[in-house]
């Protein structure tokens, strides 16, 4: 056998390997696939079940119907949460959007004494637990009023230290030429901020803006603890009292769900282009 074709061997055994190894791993992504994606849809078939096993190992249903949407929704305020759920979500989202983009710009590009220890801090409150927080943030916001209010859920998540460092890496990519050739304009550094830096970094706050949106909207524990009217109740609050209600049909508690659940999906859907580039940002210089 000559050189070429032990060489055209070679490569045809390495060519097969790679194709096994190409085939085996989207076997692995398939079942993983098939791990997360198959309790919503097994929640979603149940959702529009007329009635019957919940368990059943069918996800398409024998009768589809709307009813079960219809009843939570027009029974159990499910429209009036929604509704409060989508303030409180957007709200916390501007404020996220502001606070942390103004506190990353000066730590990204202005030089004064000990900005890497504040960053430092920053970053250390992450590893605070909220539960060892709870009840100092409590009797702050009743102290200030702020109990069985929108406000007292929102403004204690108004700006957090994973925000600050998401835009702070992304700034330190931007290239200062755009900085410098502002101030020979005569622009000003919240000016700077507003028309050059802020605009440019869409991808870290979309990004910021999903985790935010779902931190957020699938929030429990700390609207529980606040809100005291039902009618300001946000969606997990009151899915989670349709619990007892509907402890014997499943349906229309798996309807709720689906509707709880429908809002996140259809955010991240429509910010998936700006989530990727956003989410390496720290790789590209940190």
């Amino acid at each position: 056998m000559t050189g070429k074709e032990t060489g055209i061997l070679f490569m045809k055994r390495n060519s097969t390997i790679n194709i096994i190894r190409l085939i085996i791993r989207y076997i692995i992504l398939i079942i993983i696939a098939i791990i997360m994606v198959g309790p919503f849809l097994w929640l979603l078939s149940n959702s529009f079940r007329a009635g019957g096993n919940i368990y059943s190992l069918s996800l398409i249903p024998e009768k589809i119907t709307f009813h079960n949407f219809i009843y939570v929704w027009e029974k159990y305020s499910i429209g009036k949460s929604t509704f409060n759920s989508f303030y409180v979500a957007g709200l916390t989202i501007l404020f996220n959007l502001i606070l942390c983009s103004l506190a990353a710009y000066p730590l990204a590009r202005m030089e004064f004494p000990g900005r890497n220890f504040i960053f430092f801090l920053i970053l250390s409150t992450m590893m605070v637990p909220f539960q060892l927080i709870m009840f100092p943030l409590f009797k702050i916001c009743v102290d200030l009023q702020l109990k069985d209010t929108f406000m007292g859920i929102i403004l204690p998540f108004s700006v957090g230290a994973f925000g600050v460092f998401l835009i702070k890496q992304f700034y330190i990519t931007i290239p200062k030429e755009l900085e410098e050739s502002a101030r020979i304009d005569g622009a000003g550094d919240l000016m700077i901020w507003a028309k050059i830096m802020f605009p440019l970094t869409k991808p870290a706050l979309a990004t910021l803006a999903i985790f935010t949106f779902v931190g957020s909207w699938s929030s429990f524990l700390w609207p529980l603890i606040i809100l005291q009217s039902e009618e300001k109740f946000t969606l997990p609050l009151i899915v989670s009292s349709l619990m007892g209600v509907f402890s014997g049909d499943w349906h229309y508690l798996a309807a709720a769900s689906v509707i709880s659940i429908v809002p996140v999906i259809v955010f991240f859907l429509i910010l998936q282009r700006y989530f990727l580039e956003g989410m390496i940002v720290g790789a590209i210089k940190g």
